[in-house]
């Protein structure tokens, strides 16, 4: 049995990594794209949280989520999330691997490194040569809010390259 204990800080921001079930390229499918993005929004709408990143690749999610003040359940809007997506594709019988991964990120610098991991992975995994050309990524709304400059993400930051 495992003994991995989550760490909950009301207020927090996390990286997390959500994988589907044997690493099946569900997202290969734009429509359980469209699924994932419904259920955040919804998920969202009665327990709240904001995502500073994500991008979606055919067999992973990974995110930057921002916890409000007073709340530090991120396991359970994972679980609906999961839940919302599971129930809406009959084509598969599992969808989700169980669990996911999550790390508490301590700073500034720490959420920066994030950051850069979860936009840059699409060229990390070999999907495309600039992190900019990947469709189901948040690093456009970055470059737009001044967090990253144009053109960013076709060589690889310092943070990831190793």
């Amino acid at each position: 049995m495992s003994m991995y204990r989550r760490v909950y800080i009301p207020g927090g921001t996390y990286f997390f990594t959500v994988v589907t079930h044997a690493r099946a390229a569900l997202f290969a499918d734009a429509v359980n794209i469209t699924l994932l993005g419904e259920a955040m929004r919804t998920v969202r709408a009665s327990r709240p949280f904001t995502l500073d990143a994500v991008v979606v690749l055919p067999d992973h999610v990974h995110c930057v989520m921002r916890m409000p003040d007073n709340d530090a359940d991120f396991s359970s809007r994972w679980r609906e999330i999961k839940k919302y997506v599971s129930r809406r594709v009959a084509s598969v019988q599992r969808f989700w691997q169980p669990r996911f991964w999550e790390h508490a990120l301590r700073d500034e610098a720490d959420w920066r490194n994030h950051m850069d991991y979860v936009h840059f992975n699409p060229v990390k995994h070999g999907f495309v040569t600039c992190a900019a050309d990947w469709p189901w990524s948040s690093l456009r709304q970055a470059v737009n809010k001044g967090w990253y400059p144009p053109g960013w993400g076709c060589v690889a930051p310092e943070a990831v390259r190793d």
